[in-house]
């Protein structure tokens, strides 16, 4: 049985550029479909989910970084900005609201076809994890036993709640995990109720890994958003 082709996306208002992606893809193999104004594009995604999304963020209708936001909460779909904003600041903020890649206007075609294959091998290796340990910043996290170990041989029990916060970071670590994304993985309802519980959580495992919240080397509170876990993680 043969698969297709992965679908990009691509969300941009000048024509040109539409034309330059788009053969670019699809002489790589992918299926392209392409948008110069995000309401058509957010209409599409509610009958179909990309493998990616490539998003210019000077959009004419709206703001590109409040859509790349809400489809890195509400899309499976990975995202790739492509945009003339070429300040560090402007690539650090399109990565922390969730976007996967950065790329600068001008480019060359080429690269975003060898990054629109790079995040696909990323998914495709994510997907295939069946182990239970993750190691990250000099601690391992096992969840057969819920119990956290640091290298130099200290250990913390993990509760399962405390636990399934932690494996949403480590499974999109670098990446903004949404309040209302935990709201569905997790099972929980929208609520003051719900949020407190998992600051609760939240501050738990900062405890439990010795990060300190008012300057925080693992887990990065991204006020109104969410949260974002810093670093490398290596599943065993």
């Amino acid at each position: 049985m043969t698969h297709p082709a992965p679908l990009v996306t691509i969300l941009d208002d000048e024509p040109q550029i539409r034309l330059t992606l788009a053969d670019a893809l699809d002489a790589a193999g992918f299926r392209t479909v392409s948008f110069s104004r995000a309401t058509e594009f957010e209409a599409y995604l509610k009958t179909t989910t990309p493998d990616i999304c490539l998003v210019d963020l000077g959009l004419p209708d709206k703001d590109g970084l409040a859509l790349v936001h809400r489809l890195a909460s509400d899309q499976g779909a990975a995202i790739i900005i492509i945009s003339e904003r070429n300040q560090v600041q402007d690539k650090i903020t399109g990565l922390e609201l969730g976007a996967d890649d950065y790329i600068i206007k001008p480019f060359d075609p080429a690269e975003v076809v060898a990054r629109a294959r790079a995040l696909l091998r990323r998914g495709k290796a994510a997907n295939s994890k069946t182990s239970q340990v993750a190691k990250f910043s000099g601690w391992s996290a096992d969840f057969d036993q819920y119990l956290l170990t640091q290298d130099e041989g200290k250990l913390a029990p993990l509760s399962q709640a405390e636990g399934e916060v932690l494996r949403l970071f480590l499974n999109a670590p670098n990446r903004l995990i949404s309040r209302a994304y935990m709201q569905e993985a997790l099972g929980g309802d929208a609520s003051d109720s719900f949020d407190r519980a998992m600051d609760v959580r939240v501050s738990r495992l900062r405890t439990k890994l010795r990060d300190d919240p008012k300057n925080p080397k693992l887990i990065k509170t991204i006020y109104g958003a969410g949260y974002i876990f810093l670093g490398d993680v290596n599943w065993i």
